[in-house]
Parts: C-alpha cells; structure tokens; sequence
C-alpha cells in the first residue's frame, strides 16, 4: 500500500470571503504515534478549523478532489472525513454547489410557548408556524394523509381508548426555510373529529389545529410530552434527509382540556442534530 498521504501536506480552506488559511500537516503526525485512519485525520483538521472560526459558518469546504490532493489519498478517503463531518451536524451538502459550513443554529422547540392561546390568536397559525417564525425562518407544513385507523396500544393508553375505537390518524412533515427538520403523526379519537375539519381537512384555517379542537369542545390547558432518542427508520432518515449515524429525537405529545380529559397524541420525530428542546416549567414545593 502506498504511503504517499504520510509525506508532509498543506491544506488550504477557502473562505467564501477572505484569505486562505492553511493548515499543514505533516508525516510526523503519524510516524510518532498517530495512528488515526486518513478520513478520521482530514476530518479533525476540518473539524478544528470549523471550531477554530477559520472555517467560517456558511463557508465551503474543499471539493473532495482538491481534499484527495491536498492529502494524496483516495478521493473515497476524503468522501468518508466529509460523511464524518456530515454525521455531526457540522456541515451540509448542497447539491450541484459543495459541502458548507453548517450556518443554522439548531430549531429550537419552545416547549409550553408554542401552544400560548394569545400567540395562536395573535399570529392564526400552527405551534410549528408560530417557533419557526420567531427563529427568524420560514415555515412551511405539509399534510400527507388523513385516514381513519385502529390506534396503536399505546395511543390507545394514552388516549383512554380501547383498541377496537377507531381514531383520525394525520401525517404531517414539517420544514423550515425548505428544509426538512420533523415529522408529525396525529391521532385523535374518531368521536371527537367526525363531521370537523380535523378527520377530512388538510388545511385547518386560522389558529390551525387547536382552534379547531377549541370549535369542537375541546380546549389545550395541559401537555404531557415524553422525549427519548432512537436511530431512525429508513423512512424517516430518507424523508429528513438524515445523513449516516445521525439519530432522531420522539416526543410524543399528549393534549388534555381543562378535565384532564386526553383528546389528541401526536408522535414528533425530530433529526437529532438540527432540533433542539427548549422547555421551562414551575417547581412545585
């Protein structure tokens, strides 16, 4: 095997704006005692210029090509450091344009807030809607399929339905400033919704879907929200467009009405490294 990329090589990272810095390597790193393969070295030279400030949010890393060059290895080594990189929220490929610098900080969910009554009012939109927007991005919802189905057990639990009780199941994807960040799976108990725009509707008017529970009797005053972490489904990795190794956060949703009576589970996965929880709640004595 060849032992070219143990020769001392210069790295230079382009800016979009500015000088090159240049970050040298050499075969001395290896000789004594780094043993690091070469895609796991190129990423920690990228990764420290990354965290450094030298390579600046939004800038554009080198092609894989120049990255091959630089370090005289295989292009397919330094595919894997990019991939590395990629798996750790720390860039993000732009097809037909490179692989930049990560510049978004993650979308915060902003816990209790996103269901204020006033901000609903205030704004007409959706919890999503109403946190995207004051993150100062673009929201955008998409409503996949409305059907009626059997509750999984769980929902079941949750929902104070036996299993035999039919429910409204929506599927939503969600997306800030066009890209992909969770998705969203709704159950509501089919004798709640029937004959609202909840069981045919997918586009739920002003203050979207609390508004219209409030139309049908049932009023947001309390939220249960469990959140765990899991790989995710070929599914789900391929709708969120989640790179390699990158988990997803679950938080399942339960809405109560001031009766402490459950009228709604919704099922939130999450791309773990483009998603943040943001929740502040009262101690009690």
């Amino acid at each position: 095997m060849s032992r070219g990329w143990l020769k001392p090589v210069a790295i230079t990272l382009h800016r979009l704006i500015g000088e090159p810095v240049e970050m040298v390597m050499t075969g001395n790193d290896v000789e004594h005692g780094d043993t690091r393969p070469p895609s796991r070295r190129i990423a920690d030279d990228l990764r420290a210029g990354i965290q450094a400030g030298d390579l600046a949010p939004g800038a554009r890393l080198p092609s894989e090509r120049e990255l091959a060059r630089r370090y005289s290895t295989a292009r397919n080594t330094a595919r894997e450091a990019i991939g590395i990189l990629q798996s750790e929220g720390l860039v993000i490929a732009q097809h037909g344009r490179g692989v930049f610098v990560q510049d978004r900080p993650p979308l915060m969910r902003l816990g209790a807030d996103r269901y204020s009554r006033a901000a609903r009012e205030q704004t007409g939109v959706s919890p999503f809607r109403i946190e995207v927007m004051k993150q100062g991005r673009t929201p955008r919802t998409e409503c996949r399929s409305i059907t009626r189905v059997l509750p999984p057990p769980d929902v079941a639990e949750r929902l104070d339905l036996d299993e035999a009780s039919e429910v409204v199941r929506r599927e939503n994807w969600y997306f800030a400033d066009d890209e992909p960040v969770q998705l969203g799976v709704t159950f509501i108990p089919a004798s709640i919704a029937e004959g609202s725009p909840l069981a045919a509707e997918a586009r739920l008017g002003r203050g979207s879907i609390y508004a219209r529970f409030e139309d049908v009797g049932y009023s947001i005053a309390r939220i249960r929200e469990e959140v765990t972490a899991r790989m995710p489904t070929p599914e789900e990795a391929r709708g969120l467009v989640i790179p390699p190794g990158v988990p997803v956060l679950e938080v399942v949703h339960t809405s109560y009405d001031a009766e402490r009576r459950p009228f709604e589970v919704t099922r939130f996965v999450l791309r773990a490294d483009r998603n943040g929880l943001d929740y502040e709640m009262p101690i009690e004595d």
